[in-house]
């Protein structure tokens, strides 16, 4: 997948003024760095003003600096291995207070991640959640718990819910054989991106079956063959993501669902509540 920033960037390199070029120029040489550098601080590092770092963003087409840093930040996750990953959080996060910095960051997550959902395609997903004859829900590696937790809540409100667990390409597919039209394929993946999960999507499309995709943008690899895209900032706090917005947009869906399907959850939960007091499943205080 090329790097949307870097391709701007050439595409624009010919009319770029001096100044330009160099912060073009300090990008490119200090990508692990420039992700997290404030307009001022990318500016000093040039020496150029932070009104002509912000300008820069704009004529490479975002709608500002923050827009042009999170290009950066998404392009350089999903190809930093996780002992870079670990020198970029150091360089983000310092000395200072992390406990503070990493949940005010996570906040922010949820907030963009707020502001920039696609609210017909959140709306789509659900309605084909309801409607769907099979749910197929895969997230290996970093998304494994997003996917678990997933499987396991929608599986409390429908009994046609599959988590499809690979350790290899070809279980996944095995897993999935019968898949077609009528079937749903719920997938998961941030960067960086598995290609077991890439496959499944493909597979699942080309079955027929509608696919949801929750993913970090719309350029995402298992965006390109989803009927409905949710994207939800995941951004590194250090080898790992913080997968906060995700796991929220999850929660939504599971509530829309719930409030959907009200009088059938209703139904299965009262039945669930007298067989776990029966067998007490749960402890009683």
């Amino acid at each position: 997948m090329e790097n949307d920033v870097e391709s701007r960037i050439r595409e624009k390199l010919p009319g770029f003024s001096k100044s330009q070029r160099k912060i073009a120029e300090a990008i490119q040489e200090n990508y692990e760095q420039a992700a997290y550098m404030t307009a001022a601080k990318l500016g000093e590092l040039v020496d150029v003003s932070e009104s002509t770092v912000v300008r820069f963003a704009l004529e490479l087409g975002y709608e500002g600096y923050p827009e042009l840093q999170r290009g950066i930040q998404e392009s350089l996750r999903s190809r930093l291995t996780s002992n870079q990953r670990i020198r970029v959080s150091n360089l983000r996060y310092g000395k200072g207070d992390v406990l503070d910095s990493v949940l005010m960051a996570d906040v922010g997550r949820i907030r963009y991640t707020l502001d920039k959902i696609d609210r017909p395609s959140f709306a789509g997903a659900v309605d084909a959640l309801i409607a769907a004859r099979h749910i197929y829900i895969i997230g290996v590696r970093s998304s494994t718990s997003l996917a678990s937790f997933f499987h396991f809540n929608l599986g409390m409100i429908f009994d046609n819910v599959k988590y499809v667990q690979p350790t290899s390409s070809g279980e996944v597919f095995e897993q999935m054989l019968e898949i077609g039209e009528g079937d749903l394929t719920f997938a998961i993946s941030f960067p960086r991106y598995s290609t077991k999960v890439i496959n499944a999507v493909k597979y699942a499309h080309a079955q027929g079956a509608t696919v949801v995709a929750l993913t970090d943008t719309a350029a995402s690899p298992i965006a390109e063959n989803a009927h409905y895209v949710l994207t939800a900032q995941s951004d590194m706090v250090s080898f790992v993501d913080s997968l906060v917005a995700p796991m929220s947009i999850l929660n939504a869906i599971l509530v829309a669902v719930t409030n959907r399907c009200q009088e059938k959850v209703t139904a299965r939960f009262d039945k669930l509540e007298r067989i776990w007091d029966e067998y007490d499943v749960y402890a009683k205080r």
